[in-house]
């Protein structure tokens, strides 16, 4: 890992600088730990000061090139903090909240004039195309500011934007109605957030994992799910399965599950081709949905779960790197070592 000298501190003549994780090259081999000057917001926009964001299979992707990103960018999406400047809207300073990740969509396209601003062409993230949480502050549109519930946890609400996205996967519209049988593949945080979100519609949630993911397993079972294994899982049992492990195994594990008629939700990304028996899709006449990223509806409908506390963020996060660790953290998500791993910039010095 290479740094570079930071610019001149708060007390020179320069701006105040920061440190941040930064993608400027190919491969994981071109992100670096580096000096960057603090953010100021323009008016309409806020900035947070980042208390932790998390690190997913998202930036793993990106960290490889599977996942479109503009160069150099500060990395990270899945962010909370404290506002701690909010130009012309005081009353937002101090607020500890989730964020939204668009950072600007076109707002004209037919996507966008849907409803739908995620499949706008234009859109324009945090973390892959504006600099993102992987530092200690990050500026975004005032309206992507959610007030997080005093009883989520300080690190939970990193959770907040996964939760958004699951939400959009099986909210929008509802894909579990009372009393169906669920299969969710991937015991990551997608897919333990998707077996929350299952039990909380009233769905009878099996998780599946592989041996390793025993730990995994076992939070998911504190939760209300039922656990087991690939080869334990039961051929044309289940009305509704979602992928979340974003493998090849996995889909087919979710596809030979499903019964004739039953509907399936793709969500993890696969980050390539993979080989899979798609017959199984029209023999069987199975529905298929997905969802990119979340939509100002999902987020709606996922801090109403927090709020209502119908969906609980606890226990998800299991490990916490400084900034400086960034490659350790990536590494803990390559690995599927635990649930949720966070970067928490707190502490973590300017490079020099």
């Amino acid at each position: 890992m290479s740094v570079e000298a930071p610019p001149s501190s708060s007390d020179g003549p320069g701006p105040p600088a920061m440190a941040a994780v930064v993608k400027e090259r190919d491969g994981a081999a071109g992100i670096r730990l580096r000096s960057v000057p603090v953010p100021a917001p323009p008016p309409g926009q806020a900035r947070v000061r980042v208390i932790a964001a998390g690190v997913c299979g998202t930036d793993v992707h990106l960290a490889d090139d599977e996942y479109a990103h503009a160069r150099p960018v500060v990395m990270g999406h899945e962010v909370t903090g404290v506002v701690d400047l909010a130009p012309g809207h005081q009353d937002w300073v101090g607020r500890r909240v989730a964020v939204e990740t668009y950072a600007s969509t076109c707002g004209s396209c037919p996507p966008c004039r849907d409803g739908r601003p995620n499949l706008c062409r234009e859109r324009r993230s945090i973390g892959s195309f504006v600099d993102g949480g992987f530092a200690a502050h990050v500026v975004v549109p005032l309206h992507n500011l959610h007030p997080l519930p005093d009883h989520v946890g300080e690190l939970d609400g990193a959770l907040a934007e996964p939760l958004a996205c699951v939400a959009h996967c099986l909210l929008d519209p509802p894909r579990v109605q009372a009393g169906d049988r669920v299969l969710v593949t991937g015991p990551g945080t997608m897919g333990q957030l998707s077996a929350r979100l299952g039990t909380a519609l009233g769905g009878r949630v099996t998780l599946v994992g592989l041996e390793k993911d025993a730990d995994r397993l076992a939070v998911a079972a504190q939760h209300g799910a039922t656990t087991a294994l690939p080869a334990d899982v039961a051929t044309e049992d289940f009305d509704v399965a979602v992928e979340a492990s974003g493998s090849g195994p996995g889909l087919t594990t979710a596809l030979t599950a499903l019964r004739r008629g039953g509907h399936l939700v793709l969500m993890g990304i696969m980050g390539r081709t993979i080989d899979v028996d798609l017959d199984l899709v029209l023999y069987k006449e199975l529905t298929v949905s997905t969802g990119f990223a979340s939509t100002p509806a999902s987020w709606r409908r996922a801090m109403t779960l927090l709020d209502s506390r119908a969906v609980s963020l606890a226990d998800l996060v299991t490990a916490t790197h400084p900034l400086a660790s960034w490659s350790e953290a990536l590494d803990d998500v390559r690995a599927g070592r635990g649930l949720k791993t966070l970067l928490v910039p707190a502490g973590t010095n300017t490079p020099h």
